[in-house]
C-alpha cells in the first residue's frame, strides 16, 4: 500500500503572504522602536518576534532605517485611515467637530506606540519623517476634514471667524497628545493616577468641551 494522503489543507505560511508578513514586520517594529527608540531597537528581536529573519526584514526596508520610516509611515497612515471611517460629512459642524475629537482621543490612548514614535521622531527633529515620501500626504486629510467643519460652522454662524483650521488641529493633537505622553510622569508628581478608567472618561470630555469653546462663538456656546 501506499502511503496515505493527507486530505487536511495545509496553513498557509507568512512566505505565502509577503504583505501580510511585511505588515507584522512594521506593527511588531512599531512596539520595538516605541520602547527602546531608533538605537535601542533591535532587528534580531524583531525577526525573532516576527518568526521571520533579518535577511527578509533587510530585503523588505533596506536597514534599520528603512524600517523605521516604513513604522512611522503606517503609524500615521492608521491615525488618518480611522478618521476617514467617521463619516462626519453629514454631521452638524459643532457634532462633527466633537466626534473627531472623541476619535482623537480614543486612539491616542488606544495606540501608545504611535505616540511614543512622534516623541522619538520630534528627539530626531523629523529627520526621519522628512525622508518619508507618504506622511505628509498622508496628513493632509488631517487639515482637510477640520477646513470642511470649519467652514460649514462659519457658514451655520456656529463658529468665530479668523481661525486657522491648521491651529484647530494644533489644539486638538495638543490636548490628545499630552494625555499619553505625559500620562505617567504627571501620576507620579500628583500622586493621582490619571490612567483610570474614569479620569480618561473625564478628560476626554473635557478635552471636547475645550476644543468647541475656543472654536465655537460665545453666544452660541448655550447650544452645546
Amino acid at each position: 500500500m501506499g502511503t496515505p494522503v493527507s486530505t487536511a489543507k495545509t496553513k498557509p505560511t507568512r512566505t505565502q503572504d509577503p504583505e501580510g508578513t511585511r505588515q507584522n514586520i512594521i506593527e511588531v517594529a512599531a512596539q520595538e522602536f516605541a520602547l527602546n527608540g531608533l538605537a535601542g531597537a533591535r532587528i534580531d528581536e524583531i525577526a525573532a518576534k516576527t518568526r521571520s529573519s533579518k535577511r527578509m526584514i533587510y530585503y523588505y526596508f533596506g536597514d534599520k532605517e528603512g524600517l523605521y520610516v516604513s513604522a512611522l509611515e503606517n503609524a500615521y497612515r492608521q491615525v488618518r485611515e480611522g478618521e476617514a471611517k467617521l463619516d462626519i460629512a453629514g454631521l452638524p459642524p459643532i457634532g462633527a467637530l466633537k466626534r473627531l475629537v472623541e476619535f482623537t482621543f480614543d486612539h491616542h490612548h488606544r495606540h501608545e506606540e504611535f505616540i511614543r514614535m512622534v516623541m522619538i521622531e520630534n528627539i530626531h527633529s523629523a529627520e526621519y519623517l522628512e525622508r518619508s515620501g507618504v506622511i505628509r500626504d498622508l496628513n493632509v486629510t488631517a487639515i482637510g476634514n477640520i477646513e470642511a467643519i470649519y467652514a460649514k460652522g462659519l457658514a451655520a454662524g456656529l463658529f468665530r471667524e479668523g481661525l486657522d483650521p491648521l491651529e484647530i488641529h494644533w489644539q486638538v493633537s495638543a490636548l490628545c497628545f499630552f494625555n499619553v505622553s505625559n500620562r505617567a510622569t504627571f501620576s507620579k508628581i500628583f500622586d493621582r493616577d490619571i490612567g483610570t478608567a474614569a479620569a480618561q472618561a473625564s478628560l476626554r470630555k473635557q478635552s471636547v468641551d475645550m476644543v468647541l469653546r475656543f472654536v465655537v462663538r460665545d453666544d452660541k456656546l448655550g447650544s452645546l
